[in-house]
């Protein structure tokens, strides 16, 4: 299954996180791709709103993953912008949290493409012909 959506706000974009997060289940994956400001961070907030994450939700940039408990499903939010190996997912236990019984969230999942799971949800956010556009294709690879 692939989809392409356009949003034309943050906010469109933040309700399309909590329309998608109706469809996800417990050790589920979504690997976020775009450039800087494309708007996975907005995303992944409706995601967490959507799974009944009341915390202020902010992109885990310096601690590399932000835990939330709170909602329907644990989410666990992944900002890989600044990690430097590949051996610091090991240090932060992301094995564990991959294979766990959360919804994990991964913010520049290129950066650590080649220790993606299989089976995950690949969403990629592009700048659209305005400033506040953004174009999102939701691709499920490896899910039948």
């Amino acid at each position: 299954m692939q989809k392409q959506i356009v949003t034309h706000t943050a906010n469109e974009t933040l309700d399309l996180g909590k329309e998608f997060a109706a469809a996800l289940q417990r050790s589920d994956v979504v690997a976020l791709y775009g450039e800087l400001g494309s708007g996975k961070t907005q995303f992944a907030k409706g995601v967490c709103l959507g799974l009944g994450i009341e915390s202020h939700v902010t992109s885990p940039s310096f601690t590399i993953v932000n835990e939330y408990t709170e909602g329907r499903i644990p989410v666990y939010h992944f900002d890989f912008y600044r990690i430097r190996s590949l051996a610091e997912l090991n240090e932060i236990g992301f094995e564990e949290y991959i294979f766990g019984s959360g919804v994990c969230l991964l913010e520049w999942a290129d950066i650590v493409e080649e220790r993606l799971p299989p089976r995950r949800y690949d969403v990629t956010l592009a700048h659209g012909e305005n400033h506040d556009h953004r174009i999102i294709h939701i691709d499920r690879v490896g899910i039948a």
